[in-house]
């Protein structure tokens, strides 16, 4: 994987544009943390006055499981917001968070509706992604469970740094590492949440697409036991 070279780059000016439906002054600003792995949490990453429409426009699913977004139906709110999410200017933006070189590496959307028992399982994704990244649109969550906690190790739920809110406009963006260790407690129910990969090489995207669309028919048919869960 190559990486920027963040300092004395020309490139490393944060990344302003008119788009209208990310704050990216917001995520420019918001602080990267480094331990136990890079992340950050940002409430409001969505703009506020978009938000009604893209909630609008979210797919309807009714089941647990991921599902690729090519395999959905949605209105032009929320399909304008999956097209700014693989644009150029927030993949630069993305870069210079993180300090590294996205061109040319693919991007991965899947959509989530619900989630079942199944669902929160402690892991640290797979080796062929690079950045994941979720936004959540759940209208005022109380609930203790589906709160994606990120940890300090893949044995222990309550060994936590950080636990995300999956309020609606609330991203959570991180690299992946061998230590990247997440999960939640369970929960059955409404919940609704956007993945966003970006990935090693246009094969990772083909399987992924595959697998997932393959675990979400079968899920729907079966009911068998979901992915690990975001």
């Amino acid at each position: 994987m190559n990486t920027l070279s963040v300092q004395g780059n020309s490139q490393t000016a944060p990344v302003h544009a008119a788009l209208s439906m990310l704050d990216l002054d917001k995520f420019n600003a918001a602080a990267l943390e480094k331990t136990p792995f890079e992340y950050l949490i940002l409430p409001g990453f969505l703009r506020q006055e978009m938000i009604a429409a893209i909630s609008r426009d979210f797919p309807n699913i009714s089941k647990p499981g991921s599902f690729p977004s090519e395999t959905l139906q949605f209105g032009g709110a929320f399909r304008e917001l999956l097209a700014e999410l693989e644009g150029d200017t927030f993949r630069r933006a993305v870069e210079q968070k993180f300090g590294l070189d996205l061109t040319g590496r693919p991007t991965i959307i899947t959509v989530r509706g619900h989630t079942d028992e199944t669902d929160g399982r402690i892991h640290t994704d797979s080796r062929t992604k690079i950045i994941t990244m979720l936004i959540y649109f759940n209208e005022d969550w109380h609930e203790s469970g589906g709160r994606l906690r990120l940890l300090r190790s893949g044995t222990d739920l309550e060994d936590y740094v950080a636990e995300v809110d999956p309020s609606i406009g609330t991203l959570l963006a991180f690299r992946r590492s061998d230590h990247s260790w997440h999960g939640h407690k369970p929960f059955v129910g409404p919940r609704r949440a956007i993945q966003l990969n970006w990935v090693v090489n246009e094969k990772v995207k083909r399987r992924e697409q595959k697998r997932h669309g393959i675990s979400a028919f079968f899920k729907n048919l079966f009911g068998g036991k979901a992915s690990a869960g975001y």
